[in-house]
């Protein structure tokens, strides 16, 4: 089937969980009875992870700039579980990024072990770097609130051929005119905005479609995360969040008959707790009422370490959005986005979604 060339932007807990997942597998025996543990799909349309190739990389961090690729995946401020470190060494460095909005200001009152350090280095020329080596897909892993960041390397995409798989909720695979230039380019995207393998908006989503089906009248519900990573960082300037909350919140309405009023849902990020590092915990509760209108509610805790809940993910839409390029299909893949993220083009069931998968992986088009 031959090698899919990816390129991340941003190398951060989220890209060393990826790379890290990618060694992981691609060193098991062919005997190994764990070999697809943790994998939706360990064959995926005749694509394996060991034929997933990182061949570019950009950030901004003067820890990581410059660096062969698999140190720079250990380096500062990552704090994500270590759980393969047998590379070789990688001819792959780090390229240095283009800043733009990618950086918070209120990220430079901390220490520099928990915050981006800007490189002085001069930013490469992105759209030569993507050529120069055959980069196929792009993952875009910036902070949440990218903005212009984001719009920068989607037009570099656009300009080089590149197909974009945007992990990041900043709307570019659910915004039409985004959508239309992929299009008319014939370049497959997927997005927006990752959903974990076992996270908390698909478990948020699960739930409320059980509400939903059982009859049950959802009241109100909130979601609380914490983290101790860059993100949750990041994500303190609640001006960096507005898509953030759209994002989540519409995955969870998009599973009710009627949506509540947003006084009555509460979905987002609550805090920074820099000792939690990688691990996210996230509080849930839903309320409603079942059988003659009677009251009844739910509260779950779950624990997961965030990045390599998303890797799980981002290692299908690779190879799903590889399949669509063999195949000249280009534009949003409109299954795919709704399986695996949570601001899709289109919203639907995780059931259908994950069926229409399954049919688009084994050829079938898109209905």
């Amino acid at each position: 089937m031959g090698k899919i060339r990816v390129g991340i932007v941003g190398i951060g807990n989220c890209a060393s969980s990826l790379i890290q997942g990618l060694g992981y597998y691609s060193s098991l025996n062919k005997e190994d009875k764990s070999k697809d543990l943790g994998l939706m799909h360990f064959d995926l349309g005749g694509y394996k992870p060991e034929d997933i190739d990182v061949v570019s990389a950009f950030d901004i961090d003067k820890r990581k700039v410059g660096r062969p690729l698999h140190e720079a995946i250990f380096a500062k401020p990552n704090c994500t579980k270590v759980f393969y470190e047998n590379f070789n060494n990688s001819s792959i460095k780090v390229s240095m990024g283009e800043v733009l909005d990618g950086v918070s200001e209120h990220m430079l009152e901390y220490p520099e072990d928990n915050r981006f350090v800007i490189s002085n280095d001069k930013p490469s020329d992105i759209e030569k770097v993507l050529r120069d080596t055959d980069t196929e897909i792009l993952i875009n892993y910036l902070p949440v609130g990218s903005e212009h960041a984001t719009a920068f390397y989607t037009e570099s995409c656009l300009n080089t051929g590149v197909s974009l798989i945007n992990c990041i909720p900043v709307f570019i695979a659910s915004t039409d005119n985004w959508v239309r230039r992929f299009e008319e380019r014939k370049i497959p995207i997927v997005g927006d905005d990752i959903k974990s393998q076992i996270g908390a908006t698909i478990i948020h989503r699960a739930l409320t479609r059980l509400f939903e089906d059982r009859g049950v009248k959802i009241d109100r519900t909130y979601q609380l995360n914490f983290g101790g990573n860059t993100d949750f960082l990041n994500m303190l300037n609640h001006g960096r969040l507005k898509s953030k909350r759209i994002s989540k919140t519409e995955a969870v309405q998009s599973q009710m008959g009627n949506p509540l009023d947003m006084e009555n849902i509460h979905i987002g990020p609550s805090d920074y707790i820099p000792w939690q590092k990688d691990n996210k915990v996230c509080y849930l509760r839903i309320e409603g009422r079942g059988f003659s209108g009677i009251p009844l509610n739910l509260e779950i805790r779950l624990s997961v370490e965030d990045s390599p809940n998303s890797a799980g993910i981002v290692i299908d839409a690779i190879r799903c959005c590889k399949l669509a390029r063999d195949r000249s299909i280009g534009g949003v893949l409109t299954s795919v986005s709704a399986y695996f993220m949570k601001h899709p083009l289109i919203q639907m069931p995780d059931n259908d979604a994950s069926h229409m998968v399954e049919e688009f992986i084994q050829g079938k088009r898109e209905r």
